[in-house]
């Protein structure tokens, strides 16, 4: 087959950044047939004369590298065209064909959406993991984060988001959504994921985001009285929440006081795998704040980007795995 002016453009290029890396990463440790098979019952289906729809791994593909990296619908379809690591990674070659364009992710991602199979998406990346035993089941730290909304008015409708609300956290206001998770505390990935607006209390979404088997829950100060609260009176979860910081400044020099604070530092120890998926949703991935209008999408997106949070948290330990089984 002769090859393209692209592939060979590709094949001298001699620096790896840190771009091909990533995508290589994704590339290897995505269960790419698990999710293709979630989506193929909703995707269109070539019927009769005309332009056959675009392959659903490319669709799916280009999607995820919209995810990623935290690109409009328009800006994955110049990033194909700018980007060989992209242009790769989604499997197309300019030299034979064009690239889908952003109308056709943008059904794609509607599609996605209406059906809500970005939840089957995340639901589908946690079943591999758990099948290659990296997903425990004996304990859950749950924390949630506030995602920024646009406060501005300036817009069609003249007023902000109606599902969005503003809440104080420090001394700052923050008008937004909350994504309120559940991590396994061994592993630190996301098995639950429930959003609301940003001045819902984070101790009202605890009992959502056990998945039922785990056997202690771990949260911050901000869930004191999990456990006498009526929706948790029949669980037989043990709960252990961080102590309010005034209180814990307040522990006298005694042995006793130290012992406490040794207990602290050891739930916080626990508690800090929580952290690292809303570091990669909003460092890595760039989402610090909300793309679309309403709950529904932006939990749709959400669900996303925490199953690729998951995969880049476990893709050492996926590697080593596969190396063993190579082996």
């Amino acid at each position: 087959m002769q090859r393209s002016f692209s592939d060979l453009e590709y094949a001298v290029k001699k620096k790896v950044t840190r771009r091909d890396r990533f995508l290589a990463e994704i590339e290897a440790v995505t269960p790419w047939p698990a999710l293709a098979a979630e989506v193929e019952p909703f995707y269109p289906k070539r019927e009769g004369r005309g332009r056959p729809p675009i392959g659903l791994e490319r669709m799916l593909r280009m999607y995820i590298a919209q995810q990623c990296f935290g690109l409009s619908d328009e800006g994955v379809e110049d990033a194909i065209y700018d980007s060989q690591a992209i242009r790769g990674f989604v499997g197309i070659d300019l030299g034979r064909e064009g690239a889908p364009d952003a109308t056709a992710l943008l059904k794609f991602r509607r599609l996605l959406e209406e059906n809500k199979l970005t939840e089957r998406i995340f639901a589908a990346i946690n079943a591999h993991l758990a099948d290659k035993g990296l997903l425990l089941k004996e304990g859950t730290v749950v924390d949630a984060t506030i995602i920024a909304a646009p406060s501005s008015t300036k817009n069609q409708s003249e007023g902000r988001d109606p599902e969005m609300h503003q809440a104080k956290k420090g001394n700052e206001w923050h008008f937004g959504m909350k994504a309120h998770i559940g991590a396994d505390a061994q592993s630190g990935l996301v098995h639950t994921l429930v959003t609301t607006a940003a001045n819902v209390s984070d101790v009202t979404q605890a009992h959502l985001l056990l998945h039922g088997e785990e056997k202690v829950g771990l949260g911050d100060a901000g869930y004191q009285g999990v456990e006498k609260r009526e929706e948790n009176k029949n669980s037989t979860v043990k709960w252990f929440v961080a102590m309010r910081p005034s209180k814990r400044k307040a522990l006298p020099d005694t042995e006793l006081g130290q012992l406490d604070e040794q207990i602290e530092k050891l739930k916080a120890k626990i508690r800090a795998k929580v952290e690292h998926p809303f570091h990669f949703v909003k460092n890595l991935f760039g989402h610090k704040k909300n793309r679309y209008w309403g709950l529904a999408k932006n939990t749709a997106q959400l669900f996303t980007l925490f199953a690729m949070a998951n995969l880049v948290i476990a893709k050492r330990r996926l590697f080593a795995l596969n190396v063993q089984g190579a082996s």
